[in-house]
């Protein structure tokens, strides 16, 4: 057989089912391989769209997605799905076609030495230039990609070497990660400090659904009665209607929940990743930190970890909460702040102005969708308004990239996550700047007839830039842009189109669309004159 055909028995050995990406010269071997498995090539319209796939893909299934591109700018378009899915710890595993061999000693077409452009962005990528060691590279990338913290890996695969016949050689099989547990000394010693603590804190982020220790982070917290705060990506670890639930930090400024990190004396960061949340935002007053992970917490300035618990959450948190004595903590202060940052998004459910407030879409579009409905949050001033008002039962039904924070990554995310879970309203909540970027794989999505929804918030230019701008500056500058016809334009892509003429209008037809079988696209007018309201009003919170 060719190596082509070794690579993709490999993958099947894996598990993989689908793999997303674009074909090219460079990687026919591959295709013909793939035409002859059980393995689902996804063709998409673009190579960073097929790593947002992947990306979102591994993170809903805890297994590596997969997605391919060939060499040179279809590898340089698939970086940057790469780097988002590295940095947001969502298990993928790239694949690239490459020049062969015999021309990588030279200036070359299409070639670049895609190892060196993709270690930064990678935890592992190799070059396969043996075709004997196609087996060892691939598992080696499958392993890694998802192993804690989940991550990205690559494998660069030659022309002539995919092309060549390899003798009968077996594809190796995955093994089971291992689970590890915190030292029982280090358990004990963490328990007094929190025993100790008057005003404990919990930050809760993306690694207690990455571990699946959801249940187990739960029964810790009721047993511990420690409020929880949520990061953008840990939304959902427990219900917002939990009277525990701080609901999520994230948002610049001096939010409601800036007081719990003030009030507290004693923080507990659970599967928290740094790279979304910046300590010096959260921690001003350098309160210890019990950092409970499945690795050791990065240095900061901001940061002082008292305790170290490392290894898997589901064994850790049992461990803690067997040795802590169940406490009935005065929590009194965590229903007025729960008060206040529930009523900001009350008073807006019968608000009829327009364009439309983003309080009143959040407010329609949370009142329409089931608990496990998935919303998939794009990048821009949306992103943090869905962050800090959309409001979740479950981990995972909040999708929002805070790592690398890539925009473009809505669209794409929901066509995974449709496949995934194709009894569940997908919706994809995309700015007008961020719908753009990868707006042509609506036609993806008709292809494999995937009925997710696509609700745009339009304000004709880039409103976070905007944002940012007229509080450094109080003036904005080269951020508006003109805007298509989109009832024409998604139309064309055989989506059934609702433009949105007055505020009444988007709760029907969320609840049309979210009760129908047809993929469909709702343009939104937004008015994100709210933008600089809400910095004024964070300026104003006292704690």
């Amino acid at each position: 057989m060719k190596v082509a055909e070794l690579f993709v028995k490999c993958l099947e050995e894996e598990g993989v089912k689908y793999v997303f990406g674009v074909p090219g010269e460079e990687n026919i071997d591959l295709m013909d391989a793939f035409y002859h498995s059980e393995i689902e090539f996804i063709v998409t319209r673009h190579e960073t769209s097929a790593a947002f796939m992947a990306a979102t893909y591994g993170r809903l299934t805890g297994t590596p997605g997969v997605c391919l591109a060939t060499l040179g700018p279809g590898a340089t378009n698939l970086m940057t799905g790469v780097a988002n899915a590295n940095m947001d710890q969502a298990p993928l595993v790239a694949i690239t076609g490459q020049a062969g061999l015999d021309r990588q000693h030279k200036i070359s077409h299409q070639y670049y030495d895609l190892i060196n452009m993709y270690e930064p962005v990678t935890k592992w990528n190799a070059q396969i230039k043996s075709a004997k060691i196609t087996p060892e590279v691939v598992r080696k990338a499958f392993q890694v990609a998802g192993q804690e913290k989940w991550g990205a890996t690559h494998i660069d695969l030659p022309e002539d070497i995919a092309g060549i016949e390899v003798d009968e050689t077996t594809p190796l099989t995955p093994n089971q990660l291992p689970h590890t547990q915190a030292n029982e000394r280090i358990i004990k010693q963490a328990v007094k400090l929190i025993d100790n603590a008057k005003h404990p804190l919990i930050l809760a982020g993306n690694g207690i659904s990455r571990q699946q220790a959801t249940e187990e982070f739960r029964a810790f917290v009721q047993h511990t009665q420690i409020p929880v705060v949520h990061s953008f990506m840990g939304k959902g670890a427990i219900s917002w209607e939990d009277d525990l639930s701080l609901l999520t930090a994230g948002i610049g400024g001096n939010d409601y929940i800036t007081c719990g990190f003030n009030e507290a004396d004693l923080i507990l960061t659970i599967g928290f990743d740094m790279a979304e949340y910046p300590p010096k935002n959260w921690n001003r007053s350098n309160t210890p930190i019990i950092h409970i992970d499945t690795a050791e917490a990065e240095t900061d300035a901001n940061y002082p970890v008292a305790y170290n618990i490392i290894g898997d959450l589901q064994t850790n948190l049992q461990q803690l909460r067997e040795n802590l004595v169940s406490n009935n903590r005065d929590n009194s202060w965590v229903a007025n702040v729960r008060k206040q940052a529930l009523n900001e998004l009350e008073i807006f459910q019968n608000d009829g102005n327009f364009p439309m407030k983003p309080q009143k879409i959040i407010s329609d579009l949370r009142a329409v969708l089931k608990e496990d409905d998935i919303v998939i949050s794009d990048v821009g001033a949306h992103k943090m308004w869905m962050a800090r008002m959309y409001h979740t039962y479950q981990p995972n039904t909040c999708l929002i990239s805070n790592g690398l924070a890539s925009m473009g990554v809505a669209v794409p995310s929901a066509i995974a996550a449709k496949m995934v879970n194709p009894e569940r309203n997908i919706v994809a909540v995309c700015g007008d700047g961020s719908f753009q970027m990868t707006g042509a794989e609506l036609e993806t999505a008709k292809r494999l007839g995937l009925p997710i929804i696509v609700l745009m918030w339009r304000d004709d230019g880039y409103g976070l830039i905007e944002w940012h701008q007229l509080k450094k500056f109080e003036n904005a500058s080269y951020i508006k842009f003109g805007n298509p016809d989109y009832e024409q334009l998604a139309a064309s892509y055989g989506f059934d189109v609702v433009s949105i003429t007055k505020a009444e209008e988007l709760k029907p037809a969320l609840e049309k669309a979210a009760n129908g079988n047809e993929p469909v696209f709702i343009d939104c007018p937004v008015d994100y004159s709210e933008n600089m309201k809400l910095t004024e009003k964070l300026g104003d919170i006292i704690c």
